[in-house]
């Protein structure tokens, strides 16, 4: 039987948490590897279409440089820059650097700066190569 004196989560008590940046950090870190996987299979589908050729390698073209595609694009690029960075900051992590608090907060920044940044870069550059 549960006791019901028993403290509770802040989420069950209607309490607000307030989350920090290592664990938004974290939570994106998951997210964009489960993004990642889904925007790896559309990938084999585009890649697919490109094997079958005609009719399917037009509609995935046109799928693709619709709107949305590129919009669903250019989130699978921030999501990819993100995770491998955050991924790197990690890699440090384990290799015994960062664990300062100060350490943990700054990486955790020049990440999403960094990651915004290379963004925009490949996307630039990508878009300026295209014309």
């Amino acid at each position: 039987m549960a006791n019901p004196n028993r403290p509770l989560s802040p989420f069950m008590l209607g309490q607000t948490y307030r989350f920090q940046l290592t664990s938004v950090m974290s939570l994106l870190h998951r997210i964009t590897g489960i993004s990642l996987a889904l925007g790896g299979i559309s990938l084999v589908w585009w890649l697919m279409s490109i094997a079958i050729g005609g009719d399917a390698y037009e509609f995935a073209s046109r799928q693709w440089s619709s709107p949305l595609g590129m919009l669903f694009l250019f989130g699978f690029t921030l999501a990819l820059v993100y995770h491998l960075l955050n991924g790197i900051r990690h890699l440090l992590w384990d290799a015994g650097w960062g664990y300062e608090i100060p350490k943990v907060y700054a990486s955790g920044i020049a990440v999403f700066a960094v990651g915004f940044v290379l963004t925009a870069l490949i996307w630039y550059f990508g878009l300026r190569g295209a014309a």
